[in-house]
């Protein structure tokens, strides 16, 4: 009988010195020959696919019609109409997908389901090189499709994965560990080269990578913060001081850099200590980040750092005499006939293609320059790469500083009262604890989680936003419920967050996890005409008159946007009244205008009303009230209120007096205020006197307590 090892290409060279003495280690984990098997590895790494494959499709089942199907946010036949001018070979390996047959809801549909079949056959152990075959080209169908849709580190992961899967899988209907037909030396290595670019990869770019939070040992104190949607126990994570993160720092570079190297260079003993390293890190990342399949798929694969040998040892050290015995009994068998001298080097040749495609990614992630490239090949690899199936692995090289969020708010009233959409997991309610998700996906909800913290704009917001307003069933199905039951919306906004999570003594007196506040419009909002059309809200006319001095067309124009929702225009029309332009000086309105805003959950509406309290327009002067206005406002980011709130207290207009809370406004004011146009400027050169003068009459633990206070706002 022959083992794996001894059906393996014989080593021929035999290097020297130090290197003689890693050289078995690096051969025998690039090629797992030795004593050990790998058919119970083999057997557990395809079990691991298949399930993490089963979530993939799942999450396709439930919301691949939502995006792609005809009425849905990115239809494909639209993809395929804007690539009609483009040749044939060309457009298909710029959206490589079987949708180019038919990309109507029933091919969708199809393929979803066909998908998930494989996947269970494959979980099954049934014809697993058939079913990873389906899983890889039905992936890819979706991902070739869906453009924005698709995050490039989880898809190129699970492509790439099940595409060098299909040669690592033993042949027939069923299988079960395949022992006469054990992984070919050559199949092990592209697993296992796999791993460690995932592993190592992940690590370097860390280090290369221009984002100061790597750097500075600040990168962990929020990780949790600005992942999309961390778990409960990633809240509580995020509350441990910063010694901890650092150490958290120091595990993420031990798993991702230490460990791999461990792997390839310290025999079984390195890899039993990079598997220990990296699966509890790669757990711990699974229960505190919500980041889909990812980890699951980081610890299946990790499962090709040990062998069979390895696992039995284990079952033994835990005392599962039973398993220990089975996983020890491999059954062996002769090797099923040799391939054809076609299969055999087809195979080579396929795999070394895919070998040499990974060392380009490899170089570049590691920071070559893409530059370098000569201009003959790069044509080429772009097209292969395409296919997303050899890949380079960036993960969270750069950390967004801000957690943003665009919410879909609508209105059936013309905008006096405004109801949210609720996302199924995404943080919306600040008193909701976080909740574990992974290894779901939920694609719609992080896609629009990213673009809200890009700069520029795409399509996938306005798209939701014009489909809430149609009231089209597959999008309306992507949220928790249906706000509008009663009576369908007229207006539909899409308003901006910054999400902060609280720190504990924030929590323990009103029960919230997060802090959120008004970041602004993405966009205009969207509204629908008396005949059913749909606009965009548009002060450009009414400005443009204002401008021209027309203050009766003007006022007109900002009324009409005004009665439509469009609660921009309500502030100008509230200058008109403050001020007397074209129409007598009315404060009673102004404050009419301010309550109404602030009522349909607008803080610039409360910082209006703060000024009517404070200046007595419209109402009696009223500190208290103005100072509660101010707070309203401030609470929900806006950095005027925030100096407003600070100033009535360092101007010893509040009583009683609150220092503390005054001075902390002011200082988290001075942090926030963004830009350096000129009111930002303003704000920088005259602010500093009033936190002076403030200061002057605290104590030293007061002014400790209101930085504080500022400090965890931030």
């Amino acid at each position: 009988m022959k083992s794996s090892s001894q059906i393996a290409p014989t080593v021929t060279a035999h290097p020297t010195g130090r290197l003689a003495r890693v050289w078995p280690h690096l051969v025998e984990f690039a090629t797992g020959t030795g004593a050990a098997t790998n058919l119970w590895v083999r057997w557990l790494v395809l079990r691991a696919v298949g399930i993490v494959y089963v979530f993939v499709f799942a999450g396709i089942v439930s919301e691949g019609q939502s995006i792609l199907a005809p009425t849905g946010l990115a239809p494909a036949a639209a993809s395929f109409q804007a690539l009609a001018s483009t040749p044939a070979i060309d457009a298909f390996f710029k959206a490589p997908t079987l949708f180019w047959l038919n990309p109507g809801t029933a091919m969708v549909a199809a393929l979803a389901w066909v998908g998930l079949g494989a996947a269970v056959a494959l979980v099954l152990n049934l014809w697993p090189r058939l079913a990873l075959s389906v899983c890889w080209l039905a992936f890819l169908s979706f991902v070739g499709a869906w453009g924005e849709f698709t995050p490039a580190q989880l898809d190129g992961l699970m492509l790439e994965t099940a595409l060098l899967c299909i040669p690592f899988a033993p042949p027939g209907l069923r299988p079960g560990l395949g022992a006469n037909s054990p992984p070919r030396p050559i199949t092990i290595f592209m697993m296992r080269w796999l791993l460690f670019r995932i592993m190592f990869e992940s690590g370097v770019v860390k280090i290369i990578s221009a984002d100061p939070h790597w750097r500075n040992l600040t990168a962990m104190d929020v990780m949790y913060q600005t992942s999309p949607s961390p778990t409960v126990l990633g809240y509580w994570m995020h509350q441990m001081p910063h010694g901890y993160h650092v150490f958290e720092i120091a595990l993420t570079f031990a798993a991702e850099i230490v460990a791999p190297l461990l792997a390839v260079l310290g025999g079984r003993r390195g890899r039993w200590w990079a598997f220990l390293i990296w699966t509890p890190f790669q757990i711990g990342i699974q229960l505190t980040c919500n980041f889909g399949w990812l980890n699951l798929a980081a610890l299946g694969l990790g499962l090709l750092l040990l062998d069979d040998d390895m696992l039995a040892a284990a079952a033994k050290k835990i005392r599962w005499r039973s398993m220990g015995r089975a996983l020890a009994s491999v059954p062996r068998s002769d090797p099923s006939p040799p391939d054809s001298a076609l299969a055999r080097y087809g195979l080579r040749g396929a795999l070394g293609l895919h070998f040499s495609l990974t060392l380009y990614y490899f170089a570049l992630t590691c920071g070559l320059p893409e530059t370098t490239m000569p201009s003959a090949l790069a044509s080429p690899i772009k097209a292969v790469g395409s296919l997303r199936s050899a890949n380079g692995y960036e993960l969270y090289a750069n950390l967004h500083p801000t957690h943003f969020q665009v919410d879909f708010e609508g209105s059936n009233d013309r905008g006096r009262t405004w109801r949210t959409y609720p996302y199924r997991h995404l943080p919306q309610l600040v008193d909701r604890a976080p909740r574990f998700t992974a290894p779901w996906f939920p694609r719609f909800e992080n896609t629009v989680f990213f673009e809200s913290g890009r700069q520029g704009k795409t399509s996938v917001i306005p798209a939701t936003a014009v489909k809430l307003l149609l009231r089209n069933p597959e999008v309306m199905q992507l949220f928790a419920v249906d706000p509008f039951s009663d009576r369908p919306p007229n207006v539909v906004r899409m308003r901006r967050y910054r999400l902060v999570l609280t720190d504990l003594s924030t929590y323990r007196q009103t029960g919230h996890y997060w802090r959120k506040e008004f970041a602004g419009d993405y966009l205009p909002a969207l509204f629908l005409t008396p005949t059913g059309e749909i606009s965009q809200f548009d002060l450009a006319p009414a400005e443009a008159a204002l401008a021209a001095g027309n203050y009766t067309i003007a006022r007109g124009l900002f009324e009409e946007q005004y009665r439509l929702g469009n609660l921009e225009a309500g502030f100008r029309l509230a200058d008109f009244y403050a001020l007397g332009l074209g129409v007598p000086v009315q404060p009673p309105k102004v404050f009419e205008i301010f309550s109404a805003l602030a009522n349909g959950g607008d803080f610039r509406g409360w910082h209006g009303l703060g000024l009517c309290h404070e200046f007595g327009v419209g109402v009696p002067v009223d500190i208290a009230k103005a100072a509660a206005a101010y707070e309203r406002a401030a609470d929900g980011g806006h950095i005027l209120a925030m100096l407003a709130r600070g100033r009535l207290s360092s101007r010893d207009q509040l009583m009683p007096r609150d220092d503390v809370a005054g001075l902390s406004w002011l200082i988290t004011a001075l942090d926030r205020v963004p830009g350096d146009d000129p009111l930002a400027r303003s704000i920088r050169e005259q602010q500093p006197a009033e936190v002076l003068k403030l200061q002057a009459r605290m104590p030293s633990g007061a002014i400790a307590a209101a930085r504080a206070t500022a400090a965890r706002r931030r």
